[in-house]
């Protein structure tokens, strides 16, 4: 048996995939075939969840149908059972739990739970990306003795988030950088959370365990979480001018700078540069300029001297906490964004299924004969 012994299979091709292709050395980020730089300037969230599930781009006839569907209240709002059990939940329960228990509860509510055709898995799929961010705005809202508020079809999946947040219509900056925030998160190829998904969805388990299974990964602080950690690095700092004594004394404690670096991109994360340009303008609009200008000189202060580039995290922190959303929802937002991608990895993985069963390379002890207790 030939082995490929790579720790945390780094660079190992598991498999084929027509969904995302990232091209490490040019700093790329492609969409079936479409360029996330394209996709952040001038599409929508809703268009590019349509365009991973279908594979092209829709027509004004399809977009509007899809959109009208992912947008329905029947499709956004939770179960009442459901906002039951959220309301029974500890206070101090963590975000990313609440989001992990209540996917996994929404399938026993799904009715094309028990049916396994493609065309059931797309409408469980168009629940999930619409019910989850119902869910994240719901549970923070509970945990401040706040009534979670209802959706409102007539925003779009971003805008809509943002109001039942904080009860009232987002500023139209505030909704398009939430949307771009979306579109640049929506999918990352064979990442920790999606190879979770697409590993369960294999044994022909359900939608609900692969996305759950998914959110599980992606709880892990080695996977998601950078970006809470960046903004409790800039809250830390306080000020720009104390940036640069901040990245010196971090480099002598050995201390490691969050939003740094990326394992496939070798000429800095395409993303990145969106967030760093919407971190920027949506600070200006909001009067907190001080976060991005903290960001730019940590930025400049860890390229000259490692010279290393931020990733997605490190500009999104910024952008997050302008908005005002809190630390601790910054990675239930990225899951909002990559379910989209989740389900389309699970529909890809369920068209022309194998069970993943890779193998390992044994070193324990050479074989050997048991010695009866009394013996040892």
């Amino acid at each position: 048996m030939s082995t490929v012994n790579k720790a945390g299979l780094e660079d190992v091709v598991v498999s084929t995939s027509d969904i995302c292709f990232i091209d490490g050395r040019e700093g790329r980020l492609i969409y079936r075939g479409y360029d996330v730089d394209d996709l952040a300037v001038q599409s929508t969230f809703e268009e590019v969840v349509y365009l991973l599930w279908y594979g092209a781009l829709p027509t004004k006839k399809e977009y509007d149908a899809f959109y009208k569907t992912l947008s329905a209240t029947a499709t956004r709002r939770l179960p009442p059972k459901l906002v039951a059990l959220l309301r029974g939940l500890p206070k101090k329960t963590t975000p990313m739990e609440v989001l992990r228990t209540g996917v996994s509860a929404l399938s026993a509510f799904d009715p094309d739970d028990p049916d396994n055709s493609r065309e059931a898995e797309i409408r469980k799929a168009m629940r999930l990306t619409a019910q989850m961010p119902t869910l994240v705005a719901a549970w923070e809202r509970i945990r401040r003795g706040k009534a979670p508020i209802a959706p409102n079809p007539k925003l779009n999946l971003a805008a809509n988030f943002l109001y039942m947040m904080f009860g009232k219509k987002p500023t139209d900056l505030a909704a398009k950088t939430f949307d771009v925030a979306l579109i640049l998160h929506a999918d990352h190829e064979f990442n920790a959370s999606t190879f979770a998904a697409r590993v369960t969805a294999a044994t022909l388990s359900d939608m609900y365990s692969a996305v759950t299974s998914a959110i599980g990964a992606l709880k892990g602080p080695l996977h998601g979480g950078a970006n809470e950690q960046v903004m409790a690095m800039l809250e830390e700092v306080g000020k720009p001018e104390r940036a640069a004594a901040f990245v010196e004394e971090a480099f002598q404690k050995k201390r490691r700078i969050m939003g740094f670096g990326h394992r496939v991109y070798q000429r800095g994360d395409p993303r990145a540069r969106h967030l760093m340009r919407m971190s920027e303008r949506l600070g200006q609009a909001a009067g907190a300029p001080e976060w991005y200008q903290i960001s730019q000189k940590i930025h400049a202060e860890v390229q000259a001297r490692k010279q290393l580039l931020p990733n997605v995290d490190f500009y999104s922190a910024s952008v997050y906490h302008v908005l005002g959303i809190p630390r601790d929802l910054f990675t239930p937002i990225f899951a909002v964004s990559r379910v989209c991608g989740w389900t389309a990895h699970v529909l890809e993985q369920l068209a022309n299924n194998r069970l993943i069963r890779p193998r390992a390379e044994y070193r324990g002890p050479a074989p050997r004969g048991y010695v009866p207790i009394d013996r040892r």
